[in-house]
């Protein structure tokens, strides 16, 4: 058995021994401080568990519920209308674990609450990146859906430790087990039980803690109605061989993250509960093993230890490796969580709050934020003073004087800042890594319905965009049209409902456009030349390239392989500039190039005539010369769709994916109904959700996330290529 390299925790329990990083005015110490995040598939109950936590923990005083639109994190009209979570909330509570080292130490948990929905994935992207754990909730009827998939490949790239939280255990359908080998299968994750359900579906009554050998009633007691008070049993005669069976598979499991469970457990020794507990926490926070606990959110089975999981097993600010960023010469530098250090943090969303302005939500790596200081922005070399310092309750603020290291808070009155930026301390260079988006799939035109519309049209536009990194904005050169860029149709109509409720401008939209690309498939050479005589100083620039298809995802890359001066230094940034100008225009339908490797090779220039300008155009021209002998193809945007059906719709809902040019990719029965996988064109998926309810009376659903490009079939290449020539999203 190999024994991975030793992940050092410390476990402090006493406030007079916590680490000389803490300022002795926080109120939590750092060891003391969970950030963490809700994340999962749309639907499987993150704001329900979210809302139970803050009730649990005393941040409110009644459970709200999604279905009758009154939770603290779902505060927009948008949310509670759709009964789905649109932006990501912040919130704090405190938490007495009731059992393990800190049992009894009140601990700081900051929360945010993620969207499940696909549309709006920046917003999961952008929480990770500050979190240091997080709780995966899957539903127990449906387990690991495609969402979960995309929230757990983020979760991976931000090396995020994780727990997992499998809900709807009172569910018919519920299978704890299923959901902990689709965690294995499809998530490839190291999942095991640290707790197990007693029953199932409606049966579901108790859990058994493995770590520690017990097990939780939730009995419906009259006089806890609000399941405050779950009783501690002991574990059921019935269920006792199989406790034991799952407590020896969790200490195999976590003996690989800590020396001494290995050699007990190789010498048949006995383990005690502290010993597994913390083997659980160093396990969890190498992020090669993930807990799973099962539970019933909406019915208040289960919370109460999830928040104790929280505490035991998910890492204080500490226990994450420091935050990593780069000083101007391109070296690494480390922000160290420190109280007493340079201040350094990100600023990971915009906000336009309705009473007080822009908010900047902030998380402090290193160093302390105070009210009225002023912070530096490496990107624009600027420093713009705090007004205000407010710690997020959801919608609610409490105002501060300062945040420590490990916070997470909002700023007011800084201006200058787009989602990303590092703000820190004039002498503290470093540009910490930001979070990054995926590109727009679908557009659409937006069109004023008066002059004074116009106008705030603009700013409404400005505002949204500093808000959200997925949406972008530009006027079509040929219509003169504003056209806005997203991420699906939920999107698109989310920011229209918007721009008319929050910043009253009536505007009418057009048909939504696709966001197509060309990339080529064979190498070609082009060249340029930009010749112009006009009596007095004329123009020159001429160009020679070599174009190659790239590695996919990978874009468009420009290498100067030029030999013996014949481009001058200079004008090799404008040929370049030329060239990547001239991929933003596609010769098939004037679509965005992508992966293709372009050399310049070659090119001549004059002493006298040659210019900046001049080699820009050459370069463009050389651009299109090349592109139209490389083969050129047009991609459209590809979704992976999963359907959920019962089986008697089965066939009508397979046809359906056939006519809109989808291939099926499989198929699987859970819980009695049909489940189909299947990649189909973005273009044909408009108002698919609303076509397949009627095909099934309603009772199928569909989960749609991005997938890949593919080449457009020439069959449908000229009606692509006609309506896209007029110019995009006409409405």
């Amino acid at each position: 058995m190999s024994v991975a390299a030793p992940i050092n925790i410390t476990v402090v329990t006493d406030k007079a021994k916590v680490s000389a990083v803490n300022s002795k005015d926080r109120p939590f110490p750092l060891e003391w401080t969970r950030n963490i995040g809700i994340a999962a598939h749309i639907d499987a109950g993150k704001t329900t568990t979210t809302e139970r936590i803050l009730f649990y923990s005393g941040a409110v005083h009644k459970m709200g519920e999604v279905h009758e639109g009154t939770t603290v994190t779902d505060w927009m009209e948008q949310e509670r209308e759709r009964g789905i979570t649109i932006t990501a909330a912040a919130i704090s509570c405190a938490w007495n674990a009731s059992w393990g080292p800190w049992k009894g130490i009140k601990q700081r948990i900051n929360i945010i609450d993620t969207p499940g929905h696909v549309d709006f994935t920046a917003e999961v992207e952008r929480s990770l990146r500050v979190l240091d754990g997080a709780v995966a909730v899957f539903c127990a009827v449906a387990g690991v859906q495609p969402q979960s998939e995309t929230v757990w490949r983020q979760a991976n790239k931000y090396r995020v430790p994780r727990v997992a939280f499998i809900n709807k255990m009172d569910r018919t359908g519920a299978d704890f087990f299923r959901a902990v080998s689709e965690m294995r299968e499809k998530l490839k994750a190291n999942a095991h039980p640290i707790f197990l359900p007693i029953g199932k579906e409606e049966n579901f009554s108790g859990l058994i803690d493995l770590v520690q050998n017990v097990a939780y009633s939730f009995e419906e007691d009259p006089k806890d109605q609000l399941g405050m008070n779950p009783k501690t049993i002991a574990i059921p005669a019935e269920m006792a061989a199989q406790a034991k069976e799952y407590r020896d598979k969790l200490i195999e499991a976590v003996s690989d993250f800590d020396d001494v469970i290995a050699e007990k457990y190789l010498g048949g020794e006995e383990i005690t509960v502290p010993e597994l507990m913390l083997a659980v926490r160093k396990a969890t926070i190498s992020l090669k093993f993930t807990g799973v606990i099962p539970g019933s959110a909406f019915k208040k089975k289960g919370v109460q230890r999830l928040l104790d999981c929280v505490v035991n097993y998910l890492p204080s600010p500490i226990d994450v490796p420091p935050m990593q960023g780069q000083d101007s010469d391109g070296k690494t530098v480390e922000a160290v969580v420190d109280d007493k250090a340079k201040l350094a943090g990100l600023a990971f969303k915009l906000w336009n709050d309705p009473f007080v302005g822009r908010l900047v939500f902030y998380r402090v790596y290193t160093g302390q934020l105070k009210r009225g200081m002023s912070l530096y922005n490496p990107r624009t070399r600027r420093s713009e003073r705090v007004s205000r310092l407010v710690l997020m309750r959801a919608i609610e603020r409490e105002e501060i004087e300062v945040a420590y290291a490990g916070d997470i808070c909002a700023v007011v009155g800084v201006k200058e800042v787009i989602t990303g930026d590092t703000l820190c301390d004039e002498d503290f260079d470093i540009r910490l890594e930001p979070p990054s988006f995926p590109e727009p799939v679908i557009s659409m035109s937006i069109e004023p319905n008066s002059k004074g519309d116009q106008e705030k049209l603009g700013v409404a536009l400005q505002r949204l965009v500093a808000e959200d990194p997925t949406l972008r904005v530009k006027t079509d050169q040929d219509t003169g049209q504003t056209i806005l860029a997203g991420m699906g149709e939920l999107h698109l109509e989310i920011i229209i409902d918007r721009m008319k409720r929050e910043f009253k401008v009536e505007a009418t939209s057009g048909k939504p456009q696709i966001a197509y690309r060309e990339t080529i498939t064979k190498a070609a050479e082009g060249e340029g030349k930009f010749i112009r005589q006009s009596g007095g100083k004329g123009q020159y620039g001429h160009v020679v390239i070599k174009m190659e298809p790239n590695e996919k995802g990978k874009g468009v890359e420009v290498i100067n392989e030029t030999v013996g001066g014949s481009i001058p230094k200079e004008f090799i940034k404008p040929a370049t500039d030329g060239l990547l100008e001239g991929a933003n225009n596609g010769v098939i339908a004037g679509f965005p190039v992508v992966d293709a490797i372009i050399r310049i090779v070659d090119g001549s220039f004059h002493e006298v005539d040659s210019s900046e300008m001049a080699f820009k155009m050459a370069g463009i021209f050389a651009f299109k010369e090349a592109m139209k002998q490389a083969g050129p193809i047009l991609l459209e945007p590809i979704m992976g769709v999963e359907v959920t059906t019962p089986e008697e719709y089965q066939g009508d809902l397979m046809g359906d994916i056939n006519r809109r040019r989808g291939q099926i990719q499989g198929m699987d029965n859970k819980a009695g109904a049909c489940i189909i996988s299947a990649h189909v064109p973005l273009e044909l998926l408009f108002g698919y959700v609303t076509d397949i309810r009627s095909l099934s009376k309603g009772r199928a659903s569909a989960g749609i996330t991005p997938s890949h490009f593919a080449q457009v079939p020439n069959s449908q290449l000229a009606k692509i290529v006609e309506s896209n020539a007029k110019g995009p999203a006409r409405t």
